[in-house]
């Protein structure tokens, strides 16, 4: 059941590899890049429940909290062109 699952998983993220190349912008390629991240989340996890391996559970989160956080960082710069404050008040 599981290994189907892992299949499903490979299947969707050669789909968002497509998308990934044909985006017709930049936010676009972002969203697949995000979606590519949380698909390898959701492997990381069932590759670590199928081989007993509960502590990959813990990887995914982490992996997971660190692409949400890289997203959103890649989409400010895109928008706004820096990623924060430059510290001169006017």
């Amino acid at each position: 059941m599981f290994a189907a699952a892992a299949l499903g998983l490979m299947v969707s993220l050669a789909l968002t590899l497509v998308r990934a190349v044909l985006g017709p912008t930049v936010f676009d390629r972002a969203q697949a890049a995000n979606t590519i991240g949380t698909i390898a989340m959701l492997l990381l996890a069932v590759m670590g429940f199928l081989n007993g391996r509960p502590e990959f559970l813990d990887l995914a989160i982490v992996y997971g909290l660190l692409n949400v956080i890289g997203t959103i960082a890649v989409l400010k710069y895109f928008r706004r062109g820096d990623l924060g404050d430059s510290g001169d008040t006017k």
